[in-house]
């Protein structure tokens, strides 16, 4: 017996409409005179240029950018290939002094600026959908939510360094520029009527002098690392590393796909010395496992060679507070202040609409917690607002967010008097 058809909900909405390119898929530009045409139209251009780009994450050690998207109002779209175009000054002294509507500002960043291209002024539509307290910010979201129209991604995590590169790939690529223009219009308005137009201003301002994060000990972020449990084979999970990092490095493809990680930490356990007994390790399979054996077994003999004094200590090395849930031991008052402010910080990011880590980094808000400023209640506001401005904390963040510090640090002492 056949069923009837469901009714349509209430909730029920129609697909959002495809986002397709206004102006079909041009070449890739791939040479130095295809750049000058590059430079031409998007001088004649006008308004912001909308810039992505697409690095090989996953396949290559290199950060580097294989492809670089404009679009701009009166240009069109342009795909440009970085590795075959040879110097790009000229398109920096065209664009550069535009604002840029980036996504993720600071995954492109540092890849475009590695070919010379800066931005005098941006606009980030992931971090103005957390200003607007949008729960989800992926691009795809944000245009559909904004613009009621629906974007592919099926593209996202394939291998930008292969060439050439397929025309789907491209239409991809393309379509990643297409809304931003429109995005960033519909955000600015949302951001106006929310009062938030300078927060954001603040923000975007703070991206410009982004840099990434350099580690002191990267090789600790290895997975399973806690399964480790001597220093001798923390000193083989270094020595592992860093002989995996330079392979990596010298060939210029992931370290991961060498070995992976789960191999470092069973020969870190295991200590094999010799290529029969290093090959039958967990995790070490594959070409990038038996091509590089000898590297592997020397790492292994050096870290074995160690005297006491030079293997790693068990603990990273940290200058700022001890772990949260350390607090309530170490200092009980100080416990009790980054408790308060935690609740604080709560409701405050309930009320702006705005997710406590853009309120305020979570370092930065234990830093400033776990050594308050010494100073009477009269001025501690002041005072925390000096301390968070001394971690670059925007403006907006410490008119907000030092009162809040300041409340839980007196409330805490108090309590504990």
């Amino acid at each position: 017996m056949s069923t009837p058809p469901e009714e349509p909900t209430v909730d029920d909405k129609p697909p959002a409409p495809l986002l397709t390119l206004s102006d079909g898929l041009g070449p890739v530009i791939d040479t130095p005179a295809g750049l000058a045409d590059v430079v031409d139209r998007f001088a004649a251009g006008h308004g912001p240029v909308a810039v992505d780009a697409e690095r090989a994450s996953g396949y290559r050690y290199s950060a580097r950018a294989y492809l670089i998207q404009l679009r701009r109002d009166g240009s069109g779209t342009a795909l440009i290939d970085p590795t075959m175009v040879g110097e790009m000054g000229a398109l920096q002294e065209v664009i550069g002094s535009t604002e840029w509507i980036l996504h993720a500002a600071t995954q492109d960043l540092p890849c475009l600026s590695e070919v010379g291209l800066h931005p005098g002024s941006l606009f980030d539509t992931e971090l103005a959908g957390r200003l607007l307290g949008y729960p989800r910010v992926g691009l795809a979201t944000l245009v559909e939510t904004a613009l009621g129209q629906a974007l592919r991604k099926e593209h996202s995590a394939v291998d930008w360094s292969k060439r050439p590169l397929p025309e789907p790939w491209l239409e991809y690529a393309a379509l990643d520029v297409e809304p931003l223009v429109a995005l960033r219009e519909a955000m600015r308005a949302e951001l106006d009527e929310a009062g938030k137009s300078e927060w954001a201003r603040q923000e975007f301002d703070f991206l410009l002098g982004f840099e990434p994060t350099q580690r002191a000990e990267p090789w600790r972020r290895t997975s399973q690392l806690h399964r480790v449990r001597s220093r001798r084979g923390l000193a083989a999970v270094r020595e592992l590393w860093i002989a995996r990092d330079t392979i990596a490095a010298h060939r210029d493809v992931t370290p991961s796909r060498l070995i992976p990680d789960a191999a470092i930490i069973a020969a870190a356990q295991a200590m094999p010395t010799d290529r029969a007994a290093l090959l039958a390790t967990p995790g070490f399979t594959g070409r990038g496992a038996s091509r590089h054996a000898r590297e592997w077994i020397t790492a292994i003999r050096e870290a074995a060679a160690l005297g006491e004094d030079e293997l790693p200590a068990r603990n990273a090395r940290n200058d700022g507070p001890p772990i949260p849930r350390a607090w309530a031991e170490k200092d009980p008052e100080a416990g009790q202040r980054l408790a308060l402010a935690k609740e604080a910080m709560t409701e405050l990011s309930e009320h702006v609409s705005v997710p406590t880590e853009n309120l305020l980094t979570p370092d930065t808000m234990r830093r400033v917690l776990w050594t308050p400023p010494d100073a009477a209640a009269s001025d501690l506001v002041t005072a925390v607002g000096e301390a968070l401005n001394g971690y670059r904390a925007r403006p907006w963040q410490v008119e907000l967010t030092a009162p809040l510090l300041a409340e839980a640090i007196l409330s805490a002492r108090a309590a504990t008097a």
